[in-house]
């Protein structure tokens, strides 16, 4: 079953409507790269769907992250942005501190490392996650607008 799929049987066992609205924002949230925030893709649909508020998008993306077809994610700047679940591909984050870009990368050693970690200490791991917080190839170049040396 498609995740759409899934999303439209969430919604009928939660006693809720499926509608056009949510329809399109899961549609274009599914189809998109990366992390988005609530504004993105509200931007991102307003041009498209005339009877489209913010406050639809908002909460079919929160709709999104209960039903376990996305994760909130914060890095800190205030921005909640959302990321679509993979079950089988966990990823960590790179996040700029200068220009707010996410780079998401998975490195089997650190995988490995966090769960011998956990077995030391009788711990049972459940998930983790794992960002960075630095600043990218570009905004190290760019040293004239760099906010952090």
């Amino acid at each position: 079953m498609d995740r759409l799929n899934l999303f439209h049987d969430y919604l009928a066992r939660n006693g809720l409507k499926v509608t056009s609205q949510r329809t399109a924002v899961v549609k274009k949230f599914l189809e998109s790269e990366g992390h988005c925030s609530t504004e993105d893709l509200y931007l991102t649909l307003r041009g498209k769907l005339e009877r489209i508020g913010y406050a639809t998008v908002h909460r079919t993306l929160k709709l999104l992250v209960d039903s376990g077809l996305a994760e909130e994610l914060h890095f800190g700047d205030g921005c909640t942005r959302f990321e679509a679940t993979r079950s089988n591909q966990h990823h960590d984050h790179m996040v700029c501190l200068q220009c707010g870009r996410v780079i998401e990368f998975a490195e089997p050693r650190i995988e490995e490392l966090q769960k011998r970690v956990a077995e030391h200490h009788d711990f049972m791991m459940r998930a983790h996650r794992l960002e960075l917080y630095g600043l990218c190839r570009d905004c190290r170049r760019n040293k004239r607008n760099c906010l952090y040396r």
